[in-house]
């Protein structure tokens, strides 16, 4: 864990801050240190190279309202960026159409969903947009169609949709887009303020709200990014384990999340280097997981039918160390981390094959005292394996945010997020640009410790194990896909 934070220091990213980001030097250090420790402990290995689009942020984005009232929002805690570029400065605001003041108590709003709704829309200004009906992408592109300057998406005011917004920007076939004008996500209340000094400037035929809206970030397209593929030389190479973690952060050092997991795995690959597994065992530290699972898509699309066959069973390590902790097991039935909801569904021969990892760590935690939650595997590279048709557990403490009461009952520690606000999908330290706190300090070592453990037990077991990975030379499993799947919930599209 220091040599990871040893190496964000050294490594800081376009904003000056120590950095592990997938695509900038951070990374590629992280990546070489965790190979050149996994040559030197005896395991074959390779490091696969794959592409993605880099986008980071330059400067702290800015917005303000000029006229009438002059207030320079706070970013984080009134607003957050959308991944885009651009400036509009002493633009007007106008909304869209669509919008539903007061909110209904259900979501009913698809303020900006076509392009009707931007019938007379005065281009150059500035698209005050609320939440609801599609893609956040879409109604960027649909204001940028209409000659906006930038775009305003607040949240719809419904039950559970009040707070800041951190959304993410796709289009309507779910494809990230980096529009070219600046956007920014806000809360309902800050939306409604806004949307009702232009109604009031309309009634009383006086100037409408001026904002200032800028984002300054690095854009490249084709960068390349990293997966460590480290392989045992025992083991049934028609039956493989993969252990996984993703090594890259979010925004910054990314110690929680995930350098967490990646040492928890790396700590376990060097234990077992001395073990003549029954199956091979496969560490694999992914890029790109906080972008989207591009690391784990990369390597599970890179394999042929024949290859994907031979792996038996996936165990992902993703955040073991939180300090205000919820003791975490991944299943595929299992609630979403921050809707707490189950959002996907898997055949019986993906799922009931999951739950003989799940049920050993389960076990183990129960053992040293400890009650656990089910987490489904969306949102971490598990889920792309089990996507696959492979069965996968593993692990997960939770974020430094949004632990709710029933988490506490559970575990103890304290509800509530950075704000203070419940429920919350802003991450804390985690999932904020211009926090730069989840560092070495964001960690606690007893929890790293007792995950850690409880992980190793289930690696060992399935390193072993004869009742989902055989001894013989025929295919593990034949690949099925989810029934139904969901984008990652942090920064749900719509």
């Amino acid at each position: 864990m220091k040599a990871f934070q040893a190496i964000a220091n050294a490594n800081p990213g376009p904003d000056g801050h120590p950095s592990r980001n997938s695509g900038e030097p951070g990374y590629k250090a992280s990546a070489d240190y965790v190979a050149r420790l996994m040559t030197q402990a005896g395991y074959n290995v390779t490091i696969q190279t794959y592409k993605f689009d880099y986008f980071a942020y330059t400067a702290v984005p800015v917005l303000s309202e000029v006229s009438p009232t002059a207030h320079d929002y706070v970013v984080s805690t009134e607003f957050n960026p959308g991944q885009s570029t651009g400036t509009a400065n002493a633009s007007s605001l106008q909304p869209a159409g669509g919008i539903i003041i007061p909110p209904t108590l259900t979501p009913s709003s698809s303020s900006g969903c076509t392009a009707s709704d931007f019938s007379g829309f005065v281009a150059g200004r500035i698209a005050l947009i609320q939440r609801g009906g599609c893609n956040f992408g879409v109604k960027v592109l649909n204001a940028q169609a209409a000659g906006a300057s930038g775009v305003i998406i607040f949240n719809e005011g419904n039950p559970g949709r009040t707070a800041v917004l951190a959304g993410s920007l796709s289009d309507a076939a779910g494809n990230p887009i980096i529009p070219t004008i600046p956007v920014a996500f806000t809360s309902f209340a800050i939306g409604n303020d806004l949307y009702g000094q232009y109604q009031q400037a309309v009634q009383n035929n006086t100037a409408l709200p001026v904002m200032n809206l800028a984002i300054k970030a690095i854009v490249k397209p084709n960068t390349d990014d990293y997966n460590v593929i480290a392989d045992s030389k025992g083991g049934d190479p028609n039956h493989i384990l993969v252990v996984d973690a993703h090594l890259d952060a979010i925004y910054g050092a990314g110690m929680l999340d995930n350098a967490s997991g990646s040492a928890t795995i790396l700590d376990i690959a060097q234990m077992m280097r001395n073990v003549h597994p029954r199956n091979k065992l496969r560490f694999i530290w992914f890029g790109g997981e906080e972008l989207g699972l591009l690391g784990s898509k990369a390597y599970v699309n890179s394999l042929s039918s024949s290859e994907l066959s031979k792996i038996g069973y996936d165990l992902d390590a993703d955040v073991t160390a939180t300090p205000n902790y919820v003791v975490g097991v991944l299943d595929p039935a299992g609630v979403d981390l921050f809707s707490r909801t189950v959002s996907t569904t898997f055949p019986p021969q993906v799922y009931q094959p999951s739950t003989v990892a799940r049920d050993q760590g389960i076990q183990y935690f129960s053992s040293i005292g400890l009650n656990h939650i089910l987490f489904s595997p969306v949102g971490t590279d598990a889920f792309t394996f089990n996507q696959a048709g492979i069965p996968a557990s593993g692990v997960l403490t939770g974020q430094d945010c949004c632990k709710l009461q029933s988490d506490v009952d559970l575990f103890g520690g304290s509800t509530g997020n950075f704000e203070g606000n419940i429920p919350s999908t802003d991450g804390g330290c985690v999932d904020n640009p211009f926090r730069w706190c989840d560092n070495l300090s964001n960690n606690d070592p007893k929890v790293l410790t007792f995950m850690s453990k409880g992980f190793a037990n289930m690696v060992v077991q399935m390193a072993f194990d004869t009742t989902v990975l055989g001894s013989s030379a025929t295919s593990v499993h034949k690949p099925a896909q989810s029934t139904r799947t969901s984008a990652r919930q942090r920064g749900s599209a719509r």
